[in-house]
């Protein structure tokens, strides 16, 4: 049993609210979150139970008689029909932390969220297990900023680093690493192509398993629908609606360029990131940690891994994640921008033990962007946290 860094949040905007929301992919452990944290008076109810599923889709009203507050009910997006009566109870009842529920599928979900619960309910993002949840140090688990620099550091060797890429961040296969390729085989079958054909109605199963392919070895990369389209043989359209579901469904992650109108020369488009390393490496056939860690992926699976931790250190402390990155036509590029307080952090992710101060020569860049510009960062494989420059430190990868 993991301690998930949520916890605290979740028991905080329960006394604040009376609806808390947990979404995030199939199999990241929302159930189980919610049932740590549950009263021994909380009940339990599943919309994937089929007979249960019925009564909220076919009758509400009796659903909420039948299955009273305090209640977890999972799975909510079967029966967007519940919103309605939740509000009613709700705003008859006046009292927080009546209903606790959870979603993988977010398209479903928002728009009943936005028109029946709005100011009732706090939306909360559970991603798989982060590295600190892993490693039993989720109570000290903070947004990450480079400026808080752990000074006693923990370092991590390349072999080690790229074993938890490859396994991912499942708890069932952290737990049962021998059942990873099977897990993954199962998850694609029974998750990921079930949810998307409740909104797509995709016939062609083969197809979207390529397009799955497709997308997992262009993680980390700027995203180019056109190029996608051409090498699964679907329109641009497609492309858009099929990854708009991934998004969705919290496997996929848009990071956006940061842009002002202070320079018109920065590329617009932005990238995508798988948000379980393990899945994409499944997905692109890396076979071992030591192949993928030598092939042609091993830069940009270990950029996604790094940013895949750093919206954990946010989503999972119930906060934003102001993240972008920097590339303009003169090919000037910054990984990874977070912006707080007004300030831009600048992060580099470099597949390295010793980082030099090449590897930060485009932070000048920002400069000109009229921003305040934070202390930045080398994300690598450093043994222990060191200065590059006076603005600039090298953290291990294992600190994020």
């Amino acid at each position: 049993m993991y301690q998930r860094t949520m916890e605290k949040v979740l028991k905080q905007v329960s006394k604040s609210f009376p609806v808390v929301l947990v979404t995030g992919p199939r199999q990241v452990g929302k159930t189980t979150l919610l049932e740590m944290c549950a009263a021994e008076n909380m009940k339990y109810v599943s919309l994937d139970d089929l007979d249960v599923r019925s009564l909220a889709q076919n009758d509400p009203g009796l659903f909420i008689q039948t299955y009273t507050p305090s209640l977890i009910i999972d799975e909510i997006q079967y029966a967007p029909q519940l919103f309605s009566y939740i509000k009613i109870a709700v705003d008859r009842e006046k009292q927080n932390g009546m209903f606790w529920l959870t979603g993988s599928q977010k398209f479903h979900l928002m728009k009943g969220i936005t028109e029946s619960l709005a100011g009732r309910v706090a939306v909360l993002d559970l991603l798989g297990l982060s590295n600190a949840e892993i490693n039993h140090t989720a109570e000290n688990s903070k947004p990450f900023l480079p400026d808080v620099v752990i000074e006693q550091a923990n370092g991590i060797s390349l072999t080690d680093a790229y074993r938890k890429i490859w396994f991912g961040s499942f708890p069932r296969v952290i737990d049962n690493p021998d059942v990873r390729d099977i897990f993954y085989r199962s998850y694609i079958q029974t998750y990921i192509q079930r949810d998307v054909k409740d909104i797509l109605n995709i016939t062609d199963e083969i197809t979207f398993h390529k397009f799955l392919g497709a997308i997992a070895a262009r993680t980390g990369q700027l995203l180019n629908y056109a190029d996608v389209a051409r090498d699964v043989a679907i329109d641009n359209k497609t492309v858009k609606a099929w990854l708009s579901v991934l998004e969705a469904s919290g496997l996929v992650y848009l990071l956006y360029p940061y842009h002002t109108n202070v320079t018109k020369r920065i590329i617009k488009t932005p990238k995508i990131y798988f948000l379980d390393t393990g899945l994409c490496s499944y997905l692109t056939k890396w076979t071992t940690p030591e192949a993928l860690e030598a092939g042609a992926m091993s830069g940009a699976i270990f950029e996604t891994y790094v940013v895949a931790e750093i919206l954990k250190s946010y989503w999972h402390t119930g906060q934003e994640a102001n993240l972008y990155f920097y590339r303009d036509t003169d090919q000037k590029e910054v990984d990874l921008l977070i912006e707080s307080n007004n300030t831009l952090y600048p992060i580099e992710i470099k597949k390295t033990a010793t980082p030099s101060k090449t590897a930060v020569r485009s932070f000048d860049v920002l400069n000109k962007l009229n921003k305040q510009i934070g202390h930045g960062a080398v994300i690598c494989l450093t043994e222990k946290n060191i200065p590059i420059s006076g603005n600039v430190t090298a953290i291990s990868v294992e600190n994020i």
